[in-house]
């Protein structure tokens, strides 16, 4: 029998307050009444891709036949801001031996589309179907893309074609505290011994000024390594709770 997984993450990072107008600038900033509170929305405008942008799908793409690897690699597309529509994608190695790709967001939306509708996957996530999933398909939507599969088809409690391991780990009923409580990736990667990718590091708030500076071959090997161990905690789930 055999069997494709591609697991998957994004980075994305927040618009910048000037890129609205004045009422949606007002909206935005309604509530905050301290600098403090101002520059914590500001910073909350990566969460939505309605106030933000994506810098970075990692994927790793793993075949099985009969439970064995036959094949696993990863692949990074990155969103270079000096890149326009028209430009065709630049192909790059990163330290670690993955391919990259850059281009601007669209034409790495219009790919990862494409990847999709050429492939018969199962997608594999943590918090997917909470974050990067509707992320995908609306900020495709923003930019005029029309997605070739709908990433949230089905219900909250049943849908195909995605595992979504915090929704494993939790049942389906992830809770506030207990013993459904949800964790973050990285409390959970170490609570079943799979080494942290923030290690190197850098985390999910440093993508922002990393983009800042041009450093989206960092961001790409921070996201692999995200990827890797999102695959890693997968098997650990599929051995033990499946």
């Amino acid at each position: 029998m055999e069997e494709t997984y591609l697991c998957f993450d994004l980075e994305t990072i927040g618009s910048a307050l000037e890129s609205f107008d004045d009422v949606q600038q007002e909206y935005l900033l309604r509530s905050a009444t301290t600098e403090e509170e101002r520059e914590r929305k500001i910073a909350e405008f990566a969460l939505s891709p309605l106030t933000g942008s994506i810098a970075c799908i990692g994927m790793e793409l793993v075949r099985l036949s009969n439970g064995a690897i036959t094949s696993q690699q990863q692949v990074a597309y990155v969103v270079d801001p000096t890149m326009s529509d028209s430009d065709e994608r630049r192909q790059s190695t990163l330290p670690s031996g993955a391919p990259c790709y850059a281009s601007s967001e669209a034409v790495m939306l219009q790919q990862w589309w494409s990847l999709l509708s050429q492939r018969s996957v199962t997608l594999i996530s943590f918090n997917g179907r909470n974050f990067d999933a509707p992320w995908l398909m609306l900020r495709s939507a923003v930019l005029g893309i029309r997605p070739s599969k709908n990433l949230m088809d089905g219900t909250r409690f049943n849908y195909g074609g995605h595992i979504d391991l915090l929704d494993k780990l939790t049942f389906y009923n992830g809770q506030q505290s207990g013993a459904l409580r949800r964790f973050n990736f990285d409390f959970y990667a170490k609570a079943f011994g799979v080494p942290s990718p923030k290690t190197a590091g850098v985390d999910g708030s440093k993508v922002g000024q990393l983009y800042a500076e041009g450093r989206i071959d960092d961001i790409a090997e921070y996201c692999l390594r995200d990827v890797h161990a999102t695959w890693e905690l997968y098997t650990k789930w599929k051995a033990t709770l499946a």
